[in-house]
């Protein structure tokens, strides 16, 4: 399954780039600055949720939600979805 990653970092100065590497690890790759696309089998949003919200301060914004149908629509994405 394809997951969506989307997150506002609201805290200015802070450093993020555990947040980023552990992403990479998963194998996720960039569709807007602060949104990333996943295929990760046997997972749930609610899983990768729970790993984010390691990485990530507690007033942070997080999102994560199923892509699993190619009903969708963007403009200008850093990465086409249905290459993951």
């Amino acid at each position: 399954m394809r997951y969506v990653i989307s997150y506002d970092l609201r805290q200015p100065g802070q450093d993020y780039d555990l947040l980023i590497d552990q992403l990479r690890q998963f194998g996720a790759r960039r569709l807007l600055q602060s949104q990333w696309i996943v295929r990760w089998d046997g997972a749930t949003a609610a899983t990768i949720r729970n790993i984010i919200t390691q990485y990530i301060d507690a007033n942070d914004r997080l999102l994560v939600t199923c892509l699993d149908s190619d009903d969708w629509a963007g403009r200008n994405l850093m990465v086409d979805p249905n290459e993951v």
